[in-house]
């Protein structure tokens, strides 16, 4: 029998303590019961989001918080900066286009680091800009973005909002929503909080609910206002997906018991070993600012990334990213996100060497794999 091994950026492998809990018999979403765990769910969001403002859940993806932002804080011919960087700054832009706003792209190269000096001159040049809406971590190159400063810019703007895509990212990576005065925060239950898809979550500033009075945006199931109507009652407009807010109390906990300084430690190590392991196997890393969360792996020229992924998903029974759009075929992702530890990293990078040697390109695979430990596995880790 295959095991089966995830390792791409969601959804990410789920630990069996939270499976069993949402095995449970199905309770009544409008009953003390679940109440009571809403309460207790709606009150660790907070401490994962670093903020002591609203958090709201969603029965959606990631991509239905970010079209709840667009609907609910801007209205029609609004002006928004979209930093393009990859697939999901597209999505950024796609869906501010959708809606009938007057979107300016900060276009980067893929896999590229980008200058916030940038975003103050595009700012200054259009001083009636609503919004700045970015990504901590572009998903589709493992590029990381220096959230913080762009808060820091817009902060000092107070017809200026800054709405962050985190949803590869919150809870592997340091975000503190607060400090770094973001307004508008979103993400995804499939990756870091280690759950399947299907919720999403969404942090709103004082600043931010002061856009949201004013917005002419169409919105009725992602309307926020009449989350916040009930959200003082811990309890929900609409259906709420039962089992998985039953997974994220347990989920949670444990994040909570390890400490998000620790788990964003542990993070950055086995990304570390991941990255030098493949530079010793003399593979280039696609991007410039790599993220914590997921390394993106420039593959050999010659060498498909869809039919590696295929080859060692069907025959290994291990699960990583390719490339997307203009990336497909040539890089390799490798998630970090999620229920991992040491040893998962020697295998996610073992089957890419094996799967490589398959398709004819040899690497020294004794080289990566013990330069992988040494970083893994040093006693101060």
């Amino acid at each position: 029998m295959l095991k089966k091994r995830l390792f791409t950026p969601g959804p990410t492998s789920v630990p069996e303590d939270v499976l069993l809990e949402m095995a449970q018999p199905i309770i009544h979403h409008r009953t003390d019961e679940f109440i009571k765990i809403a309460e207790e769910v709606f009150k660790d969001l907070k401490y994962v989001f670093q903020t002591e403002n609203d958090v709201f859940i969603l029965a959606s993806s990631g991509t239905g918080a970010m079209e709840a932002s667009i609907v609910n804080l801007f209205s029609p011919g609004d002006k928004i900066i979209v930093i393009v960087g990859g697939k999901f700054g597209e999505r950024w832009f796609e869906l501010g286009k959708t809606y009938g706003l007057n979107v300016i792209p900060l276009n980067i190269a893929w896999g590229k680091f980008f200058n916030t000096e940038e975003v103050e001159k595009v700012l200054k040049e259009n001083p009636d800009t609503k919004g700045v809406l970015c990504t901590l971590c572009e998903t589709s190159t493992g590029t990381h973005f220096d959230i913080e400063s762009i808060g820091k810019i817009v902060s000092k703007l107070p017809q200026t909002v800054v709405i962050v895509d985190t949803i590869s990212s919150l809870g592997a990576i340091p975000c503190y929503t607060d400090k770094w005065n973001l307004d508008v925060v979103v993400t995804g239950s499939q990756k870091a909080f280690m759950l399947p898809p299907g919720l999403a979550f969404i942090s709103v500033s004082q600043k931010a609910w002061s856009f949201i009075e004013k917005s002419k945006l169409p919105k009725y199931y992602f309307d926020l206002k009449r989350y916040k109507k009930v959200l003082e009652k811990n309890d929900f407009p609409f259906t709420m997906a039962v089992s998985l807010v039953i997974g994220l109390k347990k989920s949670l906990n444990m994040l909570k018991q390890i400490t998000l300084e620790k788990i964003w430690q542990e993070h950055h190590v086995r990304a570390e070993a991941t990255r030098n392991a493949f530079k010793k196997l003399g593979l280039k890393l696609f991007s410039e600012s790599p993220s914590d969360a997921v390394t993106a792996i420039l593959l050999p020229e010659g060498v498909d990334g869809e039919k590696l992924c295929k080859l060692i998903r069907t025959k290994y029974g291990i699960s990583i990213a390719g490339g997307q759009d203009k990336a497909k075929g040539k890089i390799i992702r490798i998630s970090h996100l999620g229920w991992q530890d040491e040893f998962d990293v020697l295998t996610a990078i073992s089957s890419v060497c094996i799967g490589l040697e398959t398709m004819g390109y040899k690497l020294p695979v004794e080289e990566g794999i013990k330069e992988a430990i040494s970083i893994l596995f040093k006693q101060d880790n």
